[in-house]
């Protein structure tokens, strides 16, 4: 039997509203020893799967891919095929055991439900080896996806500070399934609830009571992971939501009582969320509202010496980059000039054409450019025009910077060419 482990990565959260394009280049695939490379020792699912496969005896790693690209729109079908590929490529070469660090809220052209059709087409090439997949707590967990694994863990935080133990925690499973200490055996359950992003925070609300009650599931006897999705609604296809997962033991006692233990559980925490369901309803305040709420609590911490420190934030949720936003909406920076906002710093923002501009002017130069509002959102048939902006070019710098924070810890990241411009 081969002694080959194929572990790959392929990350993408899509926003089937978005306007910005996810093609190939989007990935920044890593392929083969690179994407050994790149993935040995981040504190990503698939760093952690590098680590367990490679602590086993006489094991081989294979690493067809290491792909990741940023929210943003539907994947393009060259982009989608040719990543598949790689990786359905490293399986029908054979293999022991398949470990796959995945989102679970893609869709490509072609291919609605990008996770589920991945898996199917690995079970057709390999239809009994153990398989373990990881995945983001904004997940869209499928029937087919559920169908094609012995085991799926989900992400339990948000902000997402435990990708690796994610993975470890996949990984350590399907260890004891190769080695026959356990007998996975996965149960689900889908709610017909569209929660929003914002609250699914799993430091407060509805999301960690139920992130909490998974946690102690996994201390009952036969548990052996319960995920709590929250789903990702702007993947506008029919299986986004809210979903329960839970891998239960059945090498004790038996198929039976092990599938009715994990449906128990899956209930029980599924009763709980929708319960709770009018919690998972964001209500936003209107812009002029929140700028007023931001001018009273700069105010009180400016009367108040020494409570309430720090910025006072506005955070423009339907332009946020990581759900797949152009970040070029002009909105709010709009709306706090007209309201009279002073001392206040906006970004980032997404503009190439404007950052061209104000480089070549050279620092301290004064200049006006037409900033933002330049990508269409033909989709919700919004067009506004770019801002006319006067300012001096106070920064210049490429962009590139080291992630020392918990997240994708370590990794290199590059916002491309970037400018400081202050307009008063």
């Amino acid at each position: 039997m081969s002694r080959k482990i194929v572990i790959a990565r392929f990350n993408h959260e899509t926003n089937t509203f978005s306007p910005v394009p996810t093609p190939l280049d989007a990935f920044a695939p890593q392929w083969g020893a690179a994407a050994l490379r790149d993935q040995q020792g981040a504190r990503t699912a698939m760093g952690a799967f590098i680590d367990i496969a490679g602590a086993l005896p006489d094991v081989e790693l294979v690493t067809p891919v290491a792909a990741m690209a940023n929210p943003s729109g539907t994947v393009d079908a060259l982009a989608y095929d040719t990543i598949c590929a790689a990786i359905l490529e490293a399986v029908a070469a054979g293999c022991c055991a398949i470990m796959l660090d995945l989102h679970g809220a893609m869709v490509a052209h072609g291919a609605e439900d990008g996770e589920g059709r991945l898996l199917q087409a690995i079970r057709r090439i390999a239809p009994e080896v153990p398989l373990c997949l990881a995945l983001d707590l904004h997940g869209n967990v499928t029937q087919a996806m559920v169908e094609s694994c012995d085991i799926i863990v989900g992400f339990k935080t948000y902000p997402h500070v435990d990708m690796y133990e994610t993975g470890a925690h996949a990984g350590r499973l399907l260890v004891d399934m190769l080695a026959g200490r356990v007998a996975p055996l996965t149960r689900w359950r889908q709610l017909p609830l569209l929660s929003h992003t914002l609250l699914s925070d799993t430091s407060a609300s509805a999301m960690q009571a139920a992130v909490e009650a998974a946690v102690r599931a996994e201390g009952e006897p036969g548990i052996l992971a319960v995920s709590v999705m929250a789903g990702f609604s702007l993947a506008d296809f029919s299986d986004a939501g809210m979903s329960m997962i839970v891998v239960a033991d059945a090498a004790g006692e038996g198929v039976g009582a092990a599938a009715q233990r994990a449906s128990a559980v899956a209930e029980r925490i599924g009763g709980q969320i929708w319960q709770d369901r009018a919690r998972f309803v964001y209500r936003s305040q209107p812009v002029l509202q929140s700028l007023q709420r931001a001018r009273q609590l700069a105010a009180d911490a400016a009367n108040h010496a020494g409570q309430n420190k720090g910025p006072v934030l506005l955070l423009d949720h339907s332009d946020n980059v990581m759900s797949g936003g152009s970040c070029d909406t002009m909105d709010v920076l709009q709306a706090a000039l007209e309201a009279g906002l002073t001392d206040i710093a906006v970004g980032p923002l997404c503009d190439p054409q404007a950052v061209a501009e104000l480089i070549q002017a050279g620092l301290d130069a004064t200049v006006t450019v037409a900033l933002g509002n330049k990508i269409p959102l033909a989709s919700i048939a919004v067009h506004n025009e770019p801002l006319l902006l006067t300012g001096v070019v106070r920064a210049v710098c490429d962009g590139s910077y080291t992630i020392t924070g918990p997240t994708y810890t370590g990794m290199r990241a590059s916002m491309g060419r970037t400018v400081l411009f202050d307009i008063g």
